[in-house]
């Protein structure tokens, strides 16, 4: 029920265990936790821009292959020939096209670091994901006041 801008929410007031620190575990510990999380959602957000990238090269070869056809609707045959012998098809790293380099990137380096980080979490703070963002929402909130919510109504 509201009451000018505060309300009752009691039951939403406190994070859920999943989003507070075991017992025992330091501020530095979180710290270097909420870092490692940091660094595997920047290699998220690499590999979406990789994704892209494999996509867009996708796409250029297509609309090259279309170039190619104007050029000989054009009479320009010998730059179409040239066009598709030596750009359309062609492999973008040696041996490798960009859904080989996704491939690769998704079987090694991407797999690794989030088994990695996953199992720092583990054996650190219970598995819990997002202490140092929950910590820094406690502490930022207005608690108390509608929207500053500790956590959805679903949870309660």
């Amino acid at each position: 029920m509201l009451s000018g801008t505060l309300w009752d929410m009691t039951d939403r007031q406190s994070p859920r265990t999943a989003h507070t620190r075991p017992e025992s575990v330091s501020d530095a510990t979180v710290k270097a936790t909420g870092k490692l999380s940091e660094a595997l959602e920047t290699v998220e957000q690499a590999r979406g821009h990789l994704y892209a990238f494999h996509q867009l090269m996708g796409r250029a070869d297509l609309l090259t292959g279309d170039a190619e056809e104007l050029f000989r609707e054009a009479g320009h045959d010998e730059i179409a020939e040239r066009l598709g012998t030596e750009i359309i098809g062609r492999n973008i790293a040696e041996g490798r096209w960009t859904f080989q380099l996704v491939e690769e990137f998704d079987d090694g380096y991407w797999s690794d670091f989030r088994t990695f980080e996953k199992q720092v979490r583990d054996e650190l703070v219970e598995g819990r994901r997002h202490l140092f963002e929950a910590e820094m929402k406690e502490s930022r909130r207005t608690h108390g006041r509608r929207h500053h919510e500790a956590c959805p109504a679903e949870e309660q």
